[in-house]
């Protein structure tokens, strides 16, 4: 598995892996990408824990907010991920952060 944070109101796009473009009919399924259940707080921000599959070596994100996709109030279109983390880096980072999250589980009465 490879990882990567992602901040809140991001979202993954289009996905790489060695061949090019992810081609979902030759693979026949999606690429698997999980978000976890953990995030960091980095600078004021939540960044979030994703795990993906070892062929995935790129990942396009980008905002969530239509307000942010508007090219006339954007700062940020999207982003380019190109160097995946191992897990000891993702620990290393969830060591090093300002706070850690769990995400609480949800349950029957929530």
């Amino acid at each position: 598995m490879k990882y990567f944070f992602l901040s809140e109101g991001w979202s993954v796009g289009r996905v790489w892996e060695f061949g090019g473009l992810w081609n979902e009919a030759a693979w026949r399924r999606k690429p698997d990408i999980q978000q976890t259940n953990l995030c960091i707080l980095e600078n004021g921000e939540r960044l979030w824990l994703y795990s993906v599959e070892e062929a995935v070596i790129m990942v396009e994100v980008k905002p969530i907010d239509p307000a942010l996709s508007n090219p006339a109030s954007r700062s940020i279109g999207n982003v380019m991920l190109k160097r995946l983390m191992t897990a000891e880096q993702a620990i290393d980072l969830l060591c090093k952060a300002e706070a850690c999250f769990n995400k609480p589980e949800r349950t029957e009465e929530s």
